[in-house]
């Protein structure tokens, strides 16, 4: 497992949106404001079990990486957790805390990233193993890894090849009355599209590919109708 790199990471209040250009040591920038936590509410009591990705979390944060929870690694990973917007940040080393520490990592090494097939011309990269999304054109990464959220258990996100097949830059889900910026359809009503909430919170989307809104806009010209789309993995938790 590849370590993300030690920055220090400080509360924010915000949703994170684009990422900053590919440097060592630095988070995401934030954009979409969100509520804060409630001024002198108590903190969230520090889970003692061994989360299900216990030694792949303290791989990242570069703690000791011995699979066992302590008092430190709780700690530290409940701070991080309310850096990112995680609910419930209890310490847990559960998926989504996996997930986001993973996506920071992918964006200052994404020549490593694995799993999408290179062929020729742009590609829609979607990994559900590891929530997140890139376009790769030729081969070679193009649109730097953003968040992602995918279908919950019971609504998955399908898998496999696909293509672009019509686009909508703002549209909106009669089925559940929310809307849908920069939707880029791929396959029937699944589509890639931007969101407003936190990506961080709930057990996943209706099926479709949610981004944060910012991260949507920006895709939405690094993509045309008709270009490839591949899915694969498992949300983890799902």
């Amino acid at each position: 497992m590849w370590k993300f790199p030690r920055a220090r990471r400080t509360l924010r209040a915000l949703i994170p949106a684009a990422p900053l250009a590919l440097t060592v040591g630095v988070l995401p920038a934030y954009g979409v404001a969100v509520a804060a936590p409630t001024p002198g509410s108590a903190p969230l009591k520090c889970s003692t079990a061994d989360g299900p990705y216990q030694r792949e979390v303290e791989e990242l944060m570069g703690l000791e990486a011995d699979g066992s929870q302590s008092p430190a690694d709780c700690l530290a990973i409940q701070r991080y957790q309310e850096s990112q917007l995680i609910v419930p940040a209890d310490g847990s080393a559960g998926p989504i805390t996996y997930t986001a520490l993973y996506w920071e990592w992918a964006q200052n090494y994404p020549e490593k990233l694995r799993g999408c097939p290179e062929r020729m011309g742009r590609v829609a990269c979607v990994d559900l193993g590891h929530q997140i999304m890139w376009v790769a054109l030729d081969g070679k990464v193009v649109f730097t890894p953003v968040a992602i959220r995918s279908g919950r258990a019971e609504l998955p996100t399908r898998t496999g090849w696909f293509h672009v097949e019509w686009r909508k830059r703002d549209d909106w889900s009669t089925l559940y009355n929310s809307p849908m910026t920069f939707s880029q359809y791929f396959s029937g009503g699944q589509a890639i599209h931007g969101v407003y909430n936190n990506l961080y919170e709930g057990s996943g989307s209706h099926g479709c590919v949610n981004l944060r809104h910012e991260d949507a806009k920006r895709l939405w010209t690094a993509l045309q109708q008709g270009d490839a789309v591949y899915v694969w993995g498992r949300k983890p938790g799902a």
